[in-house]
């Protein structure tokens, strides 16, 4: 029987390997991996999401894939966040470190929209903050549909830089049998749809809590869609 972190409810406000076999068509239809970025806001650099809040933090020291919910963390700027496994400079990531343990670190932060809990419910996953490995477990952000470079400000101080997707693999059905194939499908176009987040690294530390802002503030010049990091 798998640990449960979480023991509130997701709808309220509040480590991967590297390749995976493509599963069958998903059920995701608010974002997609491979759509063209979100459009620029009508006036100014920014955009702000009134709805856009954290749902939850999580953090843990050791390599599991789950992380446990906790009450804030500290996001430390070019490192990550305080007293987690996967912060740093270079790759913290098992199988990224396996590679190259030179390579800087891209994915000091996981953050997961809480929508894709409601999406995977539907065909029968109950899955909760924190499961999934996400440092910040977020609502009202399509985060699948940020160019790459949009800056996310969490709370009062701290802002991370959107760097790519996340990029689902097996772990996900040894944690709960049959998830791999709602997060991970092929569009009706055959494009492949990774629904398992971003990653981003810190670019103003600060604390953050749940039910803190988001605001996101999109990058200037021509925005390039997420790849997998």
């Amino acid at each position: 029987m798998r640990a449960r972190s979480w023991s509130g409810d997701p709808r309220a406000p509040g480590p991967w390997c590297a390749a995976a076999e493509v599963a069958s068509v998903g059920a995701w239809t608010p974002s997609s991996s491979s759509r063209p970025p979100t459009p620029a806001p009508t006036s100014g650099v920014g955009a702000t999401a009134e709805a856009a809040r954290v749902v939850a933090v999580s953090r843990d020291d050791e390599h599991r894939f789950s992380k446990p919910v906790v009450d804030e963390v500290t996001l430390v700027a070019g490192w990550g966040i305080e007293g987690d496994a996967h912060a740093g400079t270079t790759v913290q990531h098992r199988s990224r470190v396996a590679r190259d343990p030179s390579q800087p670190n891209l994915r000091q932060v996981h953050l997961l929209h809480a929508e894709v809990f409601d999406e995977v419910a539907g065909s029968g996953h109950r899955v909760a903050p924190g499961d999934m490995g996400e440092n910040v477990t977020t609502r009202g952000v399509d985060l699948l549909g940020l160019p790459t470079g949009t800056l996310l400000h969490l709370g009062a101080d701290a802002c991370v830089r959107v760097t790519g997707l996340r990029n689902p693999c097996q772990q996900i059905n040894d944690f709960e049998p049959g998830l791999l194939r709602a997060v991970l499908g092929r569009a009706e176009d055959g494009t492949v749809e990774r629904k398992g987040g971003v990653m981003a690294v810190v670019v103003s530390g600060g604390v953050v809590r749940a039910g803190d802002r988001i605001r996101v503030e999109l990058p200037v010049g021509e925005r390039q869609p997420l790849v997998p990091v």
